[in-house]
């Protein structure tokens, strides 16, 4: 379960668009009475939240993140077996031209989207985290299919820098602290921008923003989240071919 939600999150994302909440009522097509008691209340309503995602140009899974609302099944990663797969693709992609990584996801989009059988396991004990600003960005993380480890070695193809898989848990857990420049490195990963992430955490990012080379990348690890680890083999074996 999601910590207590916090809706004030909403308005600091809608504040950063420069949208009060009249205008997100207006976008969203709902009476802007209804959005107020929403905030007022404190109690998301995931409908309601499904809504708004698009107007902030969010994922729905990550705004329900944000403000610690729990995601639902149908949202979440395919199978969670195919997230060890996920930093070998980010390691063939991040040098890729952006002509193959086009050609990738094209690849990716065309593949047929298999239901899962099996119900989404409970998060480990150890993910399970209580509200706060890494805990935010590491479930954030775990919604495109990345544990501990994965998250890790995904950071390191697409920065350069390591931490271990302890460390980033420690992120979740408040016991390590969030720095400007590991929140500009989640924002590279995650494909969220640094001042979303600066609004919903209250850590500034530095100024520098992600190189290049990490272009398409984000995008290519949310797309591949919804596949199974066989799909997921098929796209890391298209990506390690592209780079002869």
């Amino acid at each position: 379960m999601a910590g207590d939600a916090d809706l004030g999150v909403l308005e600091r994302l809608a504040g950063l668009r420069q949208l009060d909440i009249g205008a997100l009522a207006q976008l969203a097509d709902v009476a802007e009475l209804e959005l107020r008691t929403v905030f007022n209340s404190g109690a998301p309503n995931p409908s309601l939240l499904r809504r708004l995602a698009p107007m902030l140009g969010l994922h729905t899974a990550d705004l329900l993140a944000m403000v610690g609302a729990d995601v639902p099944e149908a949202l979440a990663p395919a199978d969670t077996t195919a997230g060890s797969l996920v930093p070998h693709l980010v390691q063939s992609t991040v040098a890729l031209p952006p002509e193959k990584k086009d050609a990738l996801r094209k690849f990716v989009a065309s593949l047929p989207r298999e239901e899962s059988t099996e119900p989404v396991p409970r998060l480990p004990v150890y993910e399970q985290y209580s509200p706060g600003p890494g805990a935010l960005l590491m479930r954030m993380a775990r919604n495109r299919n990345l544990n501990w480890t994965a998250t890790a070695k995904t950071f390191q193809a697409v920065t350069g820098r390591y931490w271990s898989a302890a460390t980033y848990g420690g992120v979740g857990h408040g016991r390590v602290q969030l720095t400007p420049e590991l929140l500009l490195d989640f924002s590279a990963v995650l494909g969220v921008t640094s001042g979303d992430l600066a609004a919903v955490t209250g850590i500034e990012p530095p100024g520098a923003s992600p190189g290049p080379a990490t272009a398409g990348v984000a995008e290519l690890i949310w797309y591949v989240r919804r596949l199974t680890a066989s799909q997921l083999q098929q796209v890391s074996d298209l990506a390690e071919s592209m780079r002869k």
